[in-house]
């Protein structure tokens, strides 16, 4: 037996482009050639991306595979571990991965156990596997597996008791907060349980409403974490076997982010990539003088430059002058592009428009959905003249419960706090401004009672509960799936439960018409949460 090294390929594929990843594939893999690597492991289905969805069934993907197999083929001297869909003369189609060296194809692995839950829909497209994939090289035995098959002990059994030695995995998994350790907390525990080394080579990059963290990694037959790629970023990373040792060697330790650090990081790459792969040169964005915006504005900075930003405050009668110099400050202190829009005789000339309509009938939330509507048409305006794609702005807690105004605030190609509760997005200001001597976002925004303001002296906590117990509330009905009795009976007031249960429900139709945003959560809505729009289902029993 001889030491080797295996690169693990970190790799953010762009859906749907098999020539572009087949070429990024080539030059890692030279670059693992250079690091003296002998095999170079790439995710899940790294030709074509994850998830490609219906792209899987267009019927010239056979054509680009062919022609990928045949550009890989040129490679030399290096196995080659990595992801494609495989498709047979009889018509069957796989989630698969290839082992190659030399031009030469040594083994096809077809995936065992397809995942049809959550985000995951892969019955849709695929058929499973039923054969292993086991080869021999450099005296050491090697394994294949893909994402779900490691979390099926029987599957990951059937290698050990072929006396596999190392399992190599190619993933593409989903980001959500604290997954990235409890990947390896598991694995760790069954690579100790089964005496076996597992290198874990995931998907990195935002895609769609998706994120991939990367988190790659390599677990020791004894448990023990030797290697821990950093999260969020592309790089081939290397690990060591000493044969002699018969153990994987310790490379240096990357610390766990901090909660807050990982759940900021994501936003921004999922940001970044979804502006950029979608060909928009900036966005643009309205800057209310609140936490919701600046967040929002403080995120696509980190994520495209601030030469890339636009803001623009739209006050109205109801905006108070500490909005708009807070919304002033904060565009200062990041360097966007700032403009104020007066929307005062655009809202004024709608209400003339409408009073033969609405005649004497007293103000209610339709004069406030004139306000967001009207800075919603203005904030499209400047998109369509420009190009830049609006952000919009609302967090999980409004939009689940319709805290929020359709073709108004709701007006964007992307939302990057859909699935952040409000109360995150406290904590997510908090830290951004703790990575620069000077906050980027003025303290009152954050210190502030939250306000839409688009009434006199409006406070959000005049519509709904106080946020704290709002996002208890919607987490134990939206992501463990409680009753009304069961939440109530943990402790919080009945009507006030049976309110915020009651705008859930009603608002799905809003849901289904707003942008989509990056998924942190083990709930997105969309994805993961699809309910009916029209239904008679209750919550209270």
């Amino acid at each position: 037996m001889k030491n080797f090294k295996i690169a693990l390929a970190q790799f953010s594929p762009h859906i749907g482009n098999v020539d572009s990843n087949t070429q990024k594939m080539i030059e890692q893999a030279n670059l693992a050639k250079q690091q003296q690597a002998d095999l170079i492991i790439f995710p899940e289905l790294s030709t074509i991306g994850y998830p490609a969805e219906d792209l899987v069934l267009r019927p010239n993907l056979q054509k680009r595979t062919q022609k990928a197999f045949a550009q890989l083929s040129e490679v030399k001297d290096i196995v080659m571990v990595f992801g494609f869909v495989h498709q047979t003369e009889d018509g069957h189609r796989y989630n698969s991965a290839a082992v190659m060296k030399d031009g030469q194809v040594l083994g096809i692995y077809n995936k065992h156990n397809l995942p049809n839950y959550g985000v995951f829909d892969e019955k849709r497209y695929f058929q499973e596997g039923h054969q292993h994939l086991v080869f021999e090289y450099l005296g050491h035995k090697f394994g294949v597996l893909i994402c779900e098959d490691v979390w099926s002990l029987n599957t990951v059994k059937q290698l050990s008791q072929l006396n596999v030695e190392t399992v190599l995995v190619l993933n593409a998994s989903p980001y959500e907060v604290g997954k990235p350790q409890h990947r390896i907390q598991t694995l760790n525990e069954l690579a100790k349980q089964l005496h076996l080394n597992i290198v874990y080579v995931n998907q990195v990059g935002g895609q769609d409403d998706l994120i991939f963290d990367g988190s790659s990694f390599v677990s020791n037959n004894s448990g023990e974490l030797v290697l821990q790629a950093p999260s969020f970023q592309e790089a081939v990373h290397f690990a060591e076997y000493d044969a002699e040792q018969k153990q994987f060697k310790t490379a240096a330790a990357v610390p766990a982010l901090e909660t807050f650090a990982e759940i900021y990081q994501a936003l921004v790459m999922a940001t970044r990539d979804y502006v950029q792969r979608s060909g928009f040169p900036g966005v643009i964005l309205g800057l209310s003088g609140g936490i919701d915006s600046a967040l929002t504005l403080a995120i696509a900075v980190d994520a495209i430059g601030a030469d890339k930003v636009q803001a623009v405050m739209m006050p109205y009668t109801y905006t108070s002058q500490m909005s708009v110099e807070d919304a002033a400050e904060q565009a200062r202190r990041m360097g966007v592009t700032f403009g104020i829009a007066e929307i005062h005789p655009i809202v004024n000339s709608f209400m003339q428009t409408l009073f033969p309509f609405f005649g004497n009938a007293p103000a209610d939330a339709t004069e406030e959905n004139l306000q967001a509507r009207t800075r919603g048409t203005l904030l499209m305006g400047l998109s369509n003249k420009f190009g830049n794609l609006v952000l919009a702005t609302g967090n999980k807690s409004e939009i689940s419960v319709g805290y929020c105004t359709l073709y108004g605030d709701m007006v964007g190609g992307f939302s990057v706090l859909k699935d952040v509760y409000k109360t995150i997005v406290f904590e997510l200001a908090k830290y951004r401004n703790t990575l620069e001597e000077t906050p980027v976002i003025p303290e009152r925004v954050i210190s502030r009672p939250p306000s839409a303001e688009l009434r006199p002296d409006q406070k959000d906590q005049d519509s709904l509960p106080a946020y704290d117990v709002l996002d208890a509330i919607l987490y134990a009905y939206i992501e463990e799936d409680l009753s009304q009795a069961d939440i109530i009976a943990k402790g919080y007031e009945s009507d006030v439960v049976e309110k915020v249960i009651r705008l859930v429900d009603r608002n799905e139709y809003k849901r289904r018409q707003g942008a989509i945003g990056p998924r942190i959560s083990s709930r997105a809505f969309s994805r993961e949460r699809r309910y009916p729009i029209v239904n008679g289902w209750t919550a209270n029993d």
